[in-house]
């Protein structure tokens, strides 16, 4: 059988990668992605950084498996297409700053009178108003200001820093494909078509809330003291590298315990999880007395130890390692394909499974504007009136 959102049909105007992200997870899950890029210019990720015969990495890592158009939304034939194309799609998604696709007569408004049962999606850094609605926004920005990077401090060396990945963007993508599924499902149950906004500042704070905001999170007097994974997480140094684990339980302590050569230690109540709980500085010890004593191991007799106790562990991989990591191969975690231009190309695959209605991926990724004649004949252009368009500049 197909993917579970096959028959779908998404209009995708978003650029970088909150929009994509989202739209390239729904188009392996089975939708049909119609990737609408500007004739003049072009989205940031074309640019050729990691790139090959005009595709880079970024852009096929975020827009594989969808077909492209460029249309000039300027023009009123350009938005006409767009408003074609809506008619019978299923779908919308941008990531322009509040009140652009308004003034383009592209607002939900304009779009839900072609098609009532459309779900309109708004990606936006802060939301349709308030004092920083207006600004300019990217994903370090957002890190900032949800305070993820004051948090981002290794006790060792106490500064802060970014998390090195576009956390909010990532975050926010799995938002959107979550809320577009969310409300498609609505739909199918008799809400009709609706507006869907999604904050990046939002949706950031409440990927980071769960763990990192435990301090903040109960209000008022009587809250029992504790650490934050902040202040607890570490690497553990060996005799020849960095390991990680961590230990979550009673058992998990004790594990740690006995791979390090201290099995007395499990008979002492300073040592677990209440001993921990009633005073952190019993906490503070062990950790000094286990990073003695790992810094005494090999890292390969340290992991051995730690998984015959079950305790969760494992080496610091290099990002080629991880390619060839067993557990990754195993899984087929990874997919090479070949690209007629780009070459061969290797991308994660999405990570879930379904038994009924299998993910395939959709091992393509197009030129900007590759796909517009054919897109357009979809909806009832001529090969004639598609030749006007183009040589007025309304598509390309």
């Amino acid at each position: 059988m197909s993917g579970p959102l096959h028959g779908y049909r998404i209009v995708d105007l978003s650029q970088i990668v909150s929009g994509p992200m989202a739209t390239l997870l729904l188009s392996d899950q089975g939708a049909e992605v119609l990737k609408v890029e500007p004739v003049d210019g072009q989205d940031v990720l074309r640019r050729p950084t990691f790139s090959r015969e005009g595709f880079s990495a970024f852009f096929l890592n975020n827009n594989r498996g969808k077909r492209s158009l460029a249309v000039d939304l300027g023009q009123p034939e350009g938005r006409q297409v767009i408003l074609d194309l809506v008619a019978g799609a299923d779908v919308f998604v941008q990531n322009f700053r509040p009140g652009v696709c308004e003034r383009l007569g592209l607002g939900f408004d304009d779009l839900l009178a072609v098609n009532p049962e459309v779900v309109y999606v708004s990606i936006s850094g802060f939301g349709p108003t308030g004092p920083y609605a207006d600004r300019p926004i990217l994903d370090p920005v957002i890190q900032g200001l949800t305070g993820m990077v004051a948090y981002q401090v290794n006790p060792d060396i106490p500064f802060p820093d970014l998390v090195r990945n576009i956390v909010s963007d990532k975050s926010t993508a799995l938002t959107v494909a979550q809320a577009i599924t969310a409300a498609l499902l609505a739909r199918e149950r008799g809400a009709g078509g609706q507006h869907v906004e999604v904050p990046m500042l939002d949706s950031t704070l409440f990927f980071f809330w769960s763990d990192a905001m435990v301090d903040l999170t109960m209000v008022g007097d009587g809250v029992s003291p504790g650490l934050t994974l902040s202040e607890v997480y570490r690497l553990t140094e060996c005799l020849d590298g960095k390991i990680i684990y961590f230990a979550a339980s009673t058992e998990h302590i004790h594990g740690v315990s006995r791979a390090v050569g201290h099995p007395e230690w499990c008979e002492d109540p300073r040592y677990n999880l209440d001993g921990f709980a009633e005073n952190p500085q019993n906490l503070l010890d062990y950790g000094v007395m286990t990073a003695d004593a790992f810094a005494t191991m090999s890292v390969v007799d340290a992991l051995s130890g730690l998984l015959e106790g079950d305790v969760p562990s494992g080496p610091i991989l290099e990002k080629e390692d991880v390619l060839v990591d067993p557990q990754v191969l195993h899984n087929g975690s990874i997919v090479t394909w070949e690209h007629p231009e780009a070459g061969a190309v290797r991308q994660a695959r999405p990570g879930a499974r379904f038994s009924v209605t299998p993910v395939e991926m959709r091992l393509r990724a197009s030129a900007k504007g590759q796909d517009t004649d054919e897109v357009l004949r979809g909806i009832g252009r001529t090969d004639d009136e598609i030749e006007e368009l183009r040589s007025g500049g309304v598509v390309a």
